[in-house]
């Protein structure tokens, strides 16, 4: 499928010599950074930038920092970096139909502009805060996923049981077969296990693609399942 962002370019000259960007190694090096797949992942360590940038294609799209789709305005606590404007986006040649952005971090905020927004005339009220984070999460997701969009997700994992991770993945290939585009920041070995997806790694001070089995998450899960009580006898007498 024709992709709705192929990638991005970072114009490095628009950007502070101070600025705490540049102290980021992997981020530090993208000048330019292209998208194969129709679901494309960003894994690595805390901080070694992937939230970063998604964040700053969000923003460069359209998007709400916070999340929700690009008709919001809301803003709770304006954090988002200058890199959304030394970032310019490689476009495909057709439009997506709907779009959403959506981060763990800040869903209480988008869940209570949801509900606000869904006041209006016409609108059909969720009532997000009246369920469990996990629930109210996912019935967001499955509100807002549809076919021939374009989704950006940071760590959709962390409200969600494995279980509800699973129904996720589900979604998102429901979506893909529907001419949908996903970004994901994830550390979730079950997301990450989604047929085809292109992964890329933060680590090691550049970005690269991984193969699903050789991600750290996929790896340091695997060794714990398969090794629990060596794992724990070895941590606990540290």
């Amino acid at each position: 499928m024709e992709l709705f962002i192929k990638g991005i370019n970072i114009d490095w000259s628009k950007i502070s010599e101070r600025s705490y960007l540049r102290g980021i190694e992997a981020v530090s090096k993208i000048n330019e950074l292209s998208f194969e797949k129709p679901v494309t992942f960003f894994v690595g360590e805390n901080g070694s930038g992937k939230s970063t940038i998604l964040e700053a294609i969000a923003v460069a799209y359209g998007f709400n920092p916070e999340g929700g789709t690009k008709n919001y305005s809301f803003s709770t606590f304006d954090s988002h970096s200058e890199l959304c404007d030394a970032l310019r986006l490689i476009r495909g040649y057709s439009k997506p139909g709907w779009g959403y952005s959506l981060r763990a971090e800040s869903f209480y905020n988008v869940a209570t502009a949801e509900d606000e927004y869904s006041r209006g005339p016409g609108g059909r009220p969720q009532h997000f805060h009246e369920r469990s984070h996990g629930e109210s999460f996912l019935a967001m997701a499955q509100s807002n996923f549809r076919g021939n969009g374009i989704y950006l997700l940071d760590e959709p994992e962390a409200a969600l049981s494995p279980q509800r991770q699973l129904t996720l993945l589900l979604e998102i290939e429901r979506c893909t077969r529907e001419g949908s585009q996903f970004i994901i920041v994830s550390h979730s070995p079950i997301l990450l296990g989604f047929p085809g997806a292109e992964i890329l790694s933060f680590d090691e001070g550049y970005v690269h693609t991984l193969e699903y089995e050789e991600t750290e998450s996929y790896q340091v899960t695997k060794m714990f399942l398969e090794n629990r009580d060596q794992m724990l006898s070895h941590l606990l007498q540290e």
